[in-house]
């Protein structure tokens, strides 16, 4: 063999460059592998930590179904915060027979004529249910005005109305939980690049999801002006940050978990959310004025 460019393997001449280059695929393809068996691993860890506490929600479950309590919990949050996915892991080993989850569409023709909070009412929960809102009434106070799709007197309207809507509720006897889910716009991005890329995940991505990065700071004043009029002692936001999913998870069912008393409660386990990921409503407010103060405008 005079050609110092190929080498004899198992009685074949091959070319040394392409089995320096198969060495170097399978090189990768093994760290590849190392990765996914670790993200595996670690999801799997992630999942065995969330079970106590599902196993408690069955219990807050069968407190809600023997005294004939409601109960509406409000998932809102920017796209891509980690609203379904929580949703999904709460609801996972409930008794279906007592919770909804709703996401409800674009309004009919009928809808579009009636009062605003018409088609959610018809959606509450009856004694000893739970219904799990992915967006809710506070669409009005978000995503429709930052895209136009109310006018700014139905807006209006809607920030002088919320809070006595839900002071009636709650006090005719609902427990109302309202959650929002904040996230950075360097991990939305990062989520987005993900669901552009995923099969799985592409249905998720929709125009509006495509132009919230270019109107991220019309959210953010958004936000704050939705905190400010719709955050009370009555019917109080909780802020979680969800840039770590598993984290907000975690502590977004210890806040509902927190909500009210229940029979066999788990003394063992940690009940106390992380005050790095768990952010009052009003705390939200000031920690974003301070912010303004500061640099002149919100950034989160």
């Amino acid at each position: 063999m005079n050609n110092p460019e190929l080498i004899e393997v198992n009685g074949q001449e091959v070319r040394l460059d392409d089995l320096i280059d198969e060495n170097q695929r399978l090189r990768e393809d093994l760290e590849r592998f190392k990765k996914e068996q670790k993200k595996a691993v670690q999801r799997r860890r992630q999942e065995v930590q969330l079970k106590p506490y599902q196993a408690e929600l069955l219990k807050l479950q069968q407190r809600l179904e023997r005294d004939g309590i409601r109960m509406i919990i409000l998932f809102e949050g920017r796209d891509a915060a980690g609203k379904g996915g929580t949703i999904r892991r709460m609801s996972r080993y409930m008794n279906e027979k007592h919770y909804r989850v709703v996401a409800l569409g674009k309004p009919t023709d009928d809808q579009r004529t009636q009062w605003f909070f018409q088609k959610y009412v018809t959606q509450f929960p009856r004694g000893g249910e739970i219904v799990m809102f992915d967006r809710s009434w506070y669409n009005r106070a978000m995503v429709e005005p930052v895209f136009g799709f109310c006018s700014p007197q139905e807006y209006e309207n809607f920030k002088i109305g919320v809070r006595g809507f839900e002071r009636d509720l709650v006090r005719q006897g609902t427990v109302l939980i309202k959650l929002y889910f904040s996230v950075t716009k360097e991990e939305q991005a990062r989520r987005f690049e993900r669901r552009k890329t995923d099969p799985l995940r592409q249905w998720k991505l929709s125009e509006v999801d495509v132009q919230a990065q270019d109107r991220w700071d019309e959210f953010t004043s958004m936000k704050y002006e939705m905190l400010r009029h719709s955050h009370t002692a009555e019917t109080p936001w909780t802020i979680i940050r969800s840039v770590d999913k598993h984290k907000a998870r975690l502590n977004a069912m210890k806040v509902v978990l927190n909500s009210m008393d229940y029979d066999n409660r788990d003394t063992e386990l940690d009940f106390i959310p992380d005050p790095e990921v768990v952010i009052s409503g009003s705390r939200e407010i000031e920690l974003m004025e301070a912010q303004r103060m500061r640099i002149g405008h919100f950034t989160d």
